[in-house]
């Protein structure tokens, strides 16, 4: 499996890892297990804000969580020193959907991330998951998820 053929392929680049935005680490890695904080809906145009049955469709939710695993595997990058090929498998997401009360598709929102992770990474990106609902999220963004990841160290 070769990571870095497969994003390019798909005409992805990596960003850099973004910056945490207060006092926390972006990546937390003990033993094996990397543990990669919050990644925020975002892309080179800045935030991806909405509210998830209000001003966004599932469909432009599920482009937003693939943004966040594009995020966090440039975290798993700078973990890993710029070796994705440390990178053994997705362990588990957790994916927080901004939505109003009556909106129940958040597993399709984050479909959009593990089907990204699945695609790029095969097997390897098979994960155990959590999709749930938020009243807001921070700066407003459509969607936010955490990792957790088994790299080779």
């Amino acid at each position: 499996m070769n990571i870095s053929s497969r994003l390019a392929e798909r005409g992805i680049t990596l960003p850099n890892a973004p910056a945490p935005a207060a006092n926390y680490v972006p990546y937390v890695l003990t033993g094996n297990t990397l543990y990669v904080s919050g990644q925020i809906s975002q892309n080179a145009e800045g935030l991806i804000k909405g509210k998830l049955g209000d001003t966004m469709s599932a469909e432009e939710g599920a482009a937003a969580a693939q943004r966040c695993a594009i995020s966090l595997l440039a975290q798993v990058n700078a973990a890993c020193d710029g070796d994705l090929s440390r990178l053994k498998r997705v362990v588990k997401l957790t994916g927080f959907v901004n939505s109003t009360a009556d909106f129940t598709d958040q597993p399709k929102v984050i479909n959009g991330a593990s089907d990204f992770l699945v695609d790029i990474l095969g097997d390897a990106g098979r994960h155990a998951r959590s999709a749930v609902s938020a009243v807001s999220l921070p700066l407003g963004v459509a969607v936010e998820i955490e990792g957790i990841f088994e790299i080779s160290v």
